[in-house]
C-alpha cells in the first residue's frame, strides 16, 4: 500500500524544512510512503528547501492560485504517482507528523473513506471565544448540510483512500475543506473524526485575515457547494412557503368574493397572492432546470473520475509524470521494514 504525503506551499521557505524532516518514514500498514510538494507561485526557496530536506517530488504552479486550486493540483499528481492514500497536511508544521500514523489508520483497516484530524479546537488556547463559537456552529452548519458527523470541518490534515481521491473535486478557489465535506457526505463515503493535538501557531492565517472575511468568503463557497449536489432542496422550501402564501392570500380573495360579488375591496390580495405564485411557480422551473443540470455534471465527474482511474494506472512511466508536471527529485521512497527484517539486517 502506497501513501503520498501532499504539501501545498506558499513561500514556506522558514518552516517547510521542520515539516518534512518531522515527517514519519515508516508506518505500519504501509508499504512505500512519499512525499509531494506542491508549490503554489513561491517566490522564495521553497522548492530548493523541498528538494534538500526528503520530498521525493515537486509540482509547480506557475502563479499563486490559491489553496484550494494548489490541493486539487497535488490530488491529481498524487493519482497519477499511484497513491493508495493521500495525506494532506500544511507546510507551517501545524499539524505534527507524528499524527499521521493515527490518521491514516482507520483506512488502512478498512473503515473509513475520509478521515479528518479533529483539532479540538474547544481546547485550543490560541482561539478566542469568538472563534470557539463560530467554529463550532460552523461545523454544525456543515454537518447539516453534508448529513455527516464532522467535528472539526476547516481542518486541511486528512487523509483519503484512492476511491474518496478519484472522485473529488473543489470548484472553488478559496478553501476545499468545507466543499470537499459536502461532497464527500452527498457521496455517501465514510467519515471518520481522529481526535489529535497540534503544534502552536508560527504565523496568522494567510487564508483569511479576519473572521469577517472568512465568513464572506465561505458563506458563498457553502450556499455553491450545497446548490450543486441539492439544488431542488435548497429551494424547495421557499417555494413552499411562497405557494402556500399564495394560495391562501388569493383564496381570502376569492373567499370575499364569492361571498359579495359587489364589494372590491379585496384585490390588493388578489395581486399579492397571484404575484407570490407566479414567483413560486417559476423557482420552481428554475429548480427542475438546476436539478438536470446537476445530474449532468454528476455525469461529467464520472467521467473524469475514470480519466483519473485511467492516468493512474500509467503512473509507472516516468514520460507521464513528466508530461503532467511531476519532477522527481531523486530521493528514494520511505519503505516500511518490519521489525524481524530490522533486527535481523543489524545482526
Amino acid at each position: 500500500m502506497k501513501l503520498v504525503i501532499q504539501i501545498p506551499c506558499w513561500n514556506e521557505g522558514n518552516c517547510l524544512g521542520e515539516t518534512l524532516l518531522a515527517l514519519p518514514r515508516q508506518i505500519v500498514g504501509i508499504d512505500v510512503i512519499e512525499v509531494l510538494v506542491i508549490d503554489d507561485g513561491s517566490s522564495d526557496d521553497t522548492v530548493a528547501i523541498a528538494r534538500t530536506n526528503g520530498a521525493h517530488h515537486v509540482v509547480r504552479l506557475p502563479q499563486h492560485r490559491g489553496l484550494a486550486e494548489a490541493f486539487a493540483t497535488g490530488l491529481d499528481a498524487a493519482l497519477q504517482l499511484g497513491a493508495d492514500i493521500i495525506v494532506n497536511t500544511d507546510a507551517d508544521h501545524q499539524y505534527p507528523g507524528a499524527e499521521i500514523p493515527n490518521l491514516v489508520r482507520p483506512i488502512v483497516e478498512g473503515r473509513a473513506d475520509l478521515v479528518i484530524g479533529n483539532r479540538q479546537t474547544d481546547k485550543l488556547k490560541e482561539f478566542s471565544a469568538a472563534k470557539r463559537w463560530l467554529q463550532r456552529w460552523g461545523s454544525r452548519l456543515i454537518r447539516s448540510l453534508s448529513g455527516t458527523d464532522v467535528a472539526d470541518s476547516p481542518s486541511g490534515f486528512r487523509a483519503l483512500n484512492r476511491k474518496c481521491a478519484l472522485g473529488l473535486f473543489v470548484h472553488n478557489r478559496f478553501t476545499y475543506t468545507l466543499e470537499s465535506v459536502i461532497a464527500a457526505g452527498q457521496q455517501g463515503l465514510a467519515i471518520v473524526n481522529v481526535p489529535i493535538q497540534t503544534n502552536p501557531s508560527r504565523r496568522p492565517s494567510r487564508l483569511f485575515r479576519s473572521v469577517p472575511e472568512y465568513l464572506r468568503r465561505a458563506g458563498p463557497v457553502l450556499f455553491r457547494s450545497y446548490a450543486m449536489y441539492r439544488p431542488t432542496r435548497l429551494v424547495g422550501v421557499l417555494v413552499l412557503v411562497l405557494f402556500c402564501f399564495g394560495a391562501i392570500t388569493a383564496g381570502r380573495f376569492l373567499y370575499h368574493y364569492l361571498k359579495n360579488p359587489s364589494y372590491s375591496g379585496y384585490t390588493q390580495s388578489l395581486v399579492l397572492g397571484m404575484g407570490a405564485l407566479v414567483i413560486a411557480v417559476v423557482l420552481a422551473g428554475a429548480a427542475l432546470l438546476a436539478e438536470l443540470i446537476a445530474s449532468n455534471r454528476r455525469l461529467l465527474e464520472d467521467i473524469r473520475t475514470r480519466v483519473r482511474r485511467l492516468e493512474g494506472a500509467a503512473a509507472a512511466k516516468p514520460e507521464q509524470l513528466k508530461r503532467a508536471g511531476i519532477e522527481p527529485t531523486g530521493e528514494k521512497p520511505w519503505q516500511f521494514e518490519p521489525p524481524e527484517a530490522a533486527k535481523g539486517s543489524g545482526a
